[in-house]
Order: structure tokens, then sequence, then C-alpha cells
């Protein structure tokens, strides 16, 4: 048998089981990158709506700080004017003792009662009962943030990207980059059906830009909001305690400096959960970003993969 015909039917063979070869490889890197790259969407898109929830829940505690700190400015507004008659009648009482007033200013107890006296003290009567009222608002805002910042800090620590999924990402990325080697093999050999040229060449440009995905920022931004609604969660515990012994009945009837440094602490707890709850609000806003940018190349790849 001539050697060059056996040299050529060998060569023959082996490019033809080398052919076939890349033939099925071809398919099955296909079904690899399927197989890995399925269900990272699903998976974005509920962290995505979770920190949604969040931002919403954060902000309502911001808001509701936001009353408390107001309603306990006014409330201290309210409190001045009550003090500020309580002190005028004291000092009307301090002067009707006094030798001769009553000459002097020729009028009568009764009509001094009846002219003053009396319309403070229906004034003083009113304001303390708005004072009151205020005092509640202040601390049930107070407690509304509280809970809104515990909810917050529950979904904030439980919105990050686990290693699950984050290994299925780094498979994902390593499936696809196979898939374009096999896809640039079978090219040059043309040994693949161009379906199938077709189909990796959507899933490789579908999928390859979770190369530059950053998945960081959703975990530090995840964190930022767990601690600052935690920080809420003290303030707002602190403040509304505090706002509740401001208007117990012992704190209005006794010393004005003391009820009043008790509620400037009450007020400070507020403004601090606001800001706690602003702070949260904006961490769980800039994570909803970073996770978008992550879900477009999900969603992208997803669809590729169909």
């Amino acid at each position: 048998m001539n050697i060059k015909f056996i040299t050529a039917l060998l060569c023959g063979c082996t490019m033809t089981g080398g052919a076939w070869a890349n033939a099925q490889s071809l398919p099955l890197a296909i079904q690899k990158a399927r197989d890995l790259c399925s269900g990272i969407s699903s998976s974005m898109n509920n962290m995505k709506v979770k920190a949604g929830i969040n931002t919403g829940v954060t902000a309502v505690g911001t808001v509701a700080g936001g009353v408390a700190l107001g309603t306990g400015i006014y409330k201290a507004k309210v409190d001045e004017e009550i003090q500020s008659l309580e002190e005028l009648i004291k000092q009307l009482n301090e002067m009707k003792s006094e030798p001769g007033f009553y000459e002097r200013i020729e009028m009568s107890d009764e009509k001094i009662n009846k002219l003053l006296e009396e319309p403070m003290e229906e004034t003083i009567s009113k304001l303390e009962k708005k004072s009151i009222t205020l005092g509640n608002v202040r601390t049930g805002t107070l407690a509304a943030s509280t809970a809104t910042n515990v909810v917050g800090t529950v979904l904030a620590a439980t919105n990050k990207v686990e290693e699950d999924l984050e290994e299925n990402i780094n498979n994902c990325m390593i499936a696809v980059k196979e898939l374009a080697q096999v896809k640039l093999i079978a090219k040059v050999e043309d040994s693949a059906t161009d379906v199938d040229m077709a189909t990796a060449e959507k899933i490789v440009n579908g999928c390859r830009d979770y190369e530059i995905v950053d998945l960081k920022p959703i975990n530090k931004r995840a964190t930022g909001a767990a601690v600052s609604s935690g920080i809420g969660i003290g303030t707002g515990v602190v403040g509304t305690i505090t706002s509740a012994v401001a208007n117990s009945e012992d704190v209005r009837k006794g010393d004005y400096k003391k009820e009043k440094a008790i509620n400037t602490t009450a007020n400070v707890m507020a403004g601090a959960s606001t800001v706690a709850s602003a702070t949260a609000t904006i961490f769980n806003a800039t994570q909803i970003a970073a996770i978008k940018k992550v879900v477009v190349v999900a969603d992208s790849c997803e669809e590729a993969l169909k």
C-alpha cells in the first residue's frame, strides 16, 4: 500500500475525530453555561426588592423621627408659655401681699382674680392639655421610628451577597470563558452547527459583563444601613423612655428646670434617631443603585440563556 495514502488516511481520521469532539464539546459548553448562570438574575432581583422595601421602611422612620423632633420643639415652646404664666401668677400673688397694694391699684382681690388670675389659669389649663398631647405624640412617633429601625436593621443585615451567590457568579464567569474558548476553536475548525455557534455567541455576549461587576459595594452599604438603623434603635429607645418620663405627672408637677432638661434630652434623641434613619435610607438607596448594576448584567445573561 502506498505510504502517502496511509498517511493521508490517518490524518483524515485524526481530523475527523477532532472535529467530532469539538462538535460535541460546544453543545456541552453551552449547557454548562446555562446550568451555572441560571437563577442569578432572580436572586439579584430579590435583593433589589428587599433593598427597596428597606428604603421605604427607613424613610418612614425618618419621617416619624422628624415628627417627634418637631413636636418636641413645639412642646418646649408651650411649656415655656405655661412657665411664664405661672411665674406671672406667682409675682401677682407676691405683689398682692404687699401693704397698700389694693389701694394703689384701686381694685379688689375679687376683681383682680376675675380679670387676671382666672383667665391665666384657664389658659394654663388649655396649654397643659396641649403639652400633654404633644408629649404623647412625641413618645408615639419615637416608638414608631424605633420600630422601623428594628425592621431596617434586620432587612439590611440579611440583604447581602452571600457566599453561595458570589460563588455562582464566579462559576458562571468561568463557564462563559470556557464557552468563548470552545466557540473559537469550533469556528476555526468549522466543526459546529450555525445554531450552536449563534447560541454560544449570544450567551457569551449576554453574560461576559459579569467580569466587570463589583459586588463589594452591595455588602458595604448593607452594613452601613444596618449600623445606622442600629444607632436609630438605641437613640429611639432612650428617646421614647425619656419622652414618656418627661410627660409623666410627677415630672410635670415637679421642678420646671428638671422637666425642661428631660424634655431637651428627649428632643435630642428624636433628632439623633431622625439622622440615623435618614442615613440608613441613604445607604439603602445607594445599595439599590449598586444592586441594579449587577441586575442589568444578570437580566441580560438570563435573557441570553433562553
